[in-house]
């Protein structure tokens, strides 16, 4: 399949919009089923839209291969966005295979993974500018969606066995105060509970070493020129 370069980037954009609309709306669909589910069973609702939101990630992925100049090469560079892709959950249900819920939930976040792969690669395209600020804003994001989700992965497995845990307000501002290092009266009692309270603090920890680089190479040259 020819294409010109032109038509590879208009491509490469509508595909990479829809991309980022299908992330969307699996977000919204995980954070329905795990704040309003009953932390116990997936809901058909939700494993039928996961399902549509995998076929558009592998359709993309197969898309694009055709269109790429080199399709060795782009397979090899891209195996890790098809495994990501696999909607693994819907698979595992056809096949019979019981799995508890707290399984399913880490199965799901899956495809999440590979839509947030997606997000930030627009993300860093839409910013204007140099290297560093593309980073920057890309890490922002990075902080934003991770500690959202870790919100909503810690009250999925906290809220039926932690005594301290009220609502997911509680969990989301439990993982706000642990990416910024300053911690929560909140004490996770659950093991991917307590995974995520280690990850938390050191994602926030490596804010300070790109937040430190990014001013420096905003207001150097500033400073250069007042000289």
């Amino acid at each position: 399949m020819f294409l010109t370069d032109t038509a590879r980037a208009d491509l490469a954009n509508t595909l990479g919009a829809v991309k980022v609309a299908a992330g969307l709306v699996l977000l919204a669909a995980i954070s329905w089923e795990i704040i309003a589910g009953d932390h116990v069973h997936m809901s058909g609702t939700y494993l039928t839209i996961q399902f549509i939101v995998c076929l558009v990630f592998l359709c993309d992925f197969f898309v694009r291969w055709t269109a790429a100049e080199h399709r060795a090469r782009f397979f090899r560079r891209n195996l890790l966005f098809l495994l990501l892709s696999v909607p693994y959950l819907n698979i595992l249900a056809w096949s019979g295979v019981h799995m508890t819920h707290d399984w399913a939930i880490l199965v799901g976040l899956v495809p999440l993974l590979r839509a947030f792969l997606a997000m930030v690669i627009i993300v860093r395209w839409l910013v204007r500018g140099n290297k560093i600020r593309r980073v920057f804003v890309a890490y922002i994001f990075t902080v934003v969606v991770f500690t959202y989700i870790s919100g909503l992965v810690f009250y999925d497995y906290e809220v039926l066995v932690n005594p301290k845990l009220h609502g997911f307000g509680n969990a989301l501002w439990w993982a706000w105060m642990n990416v910024t290092t300053v911690g929560a009266e909140i004490f996770p009692v659950t093991a991917i509970g307590k995974v995520f309270c280690v990850l938390l603090p050191s994602l926030g920890m490596m804010f300070f070493p790109i937040f430190t680089t990014y001013v420096l190479q905003e207001y150097a040259p500033d400073k250069k020129s007042d000289q």
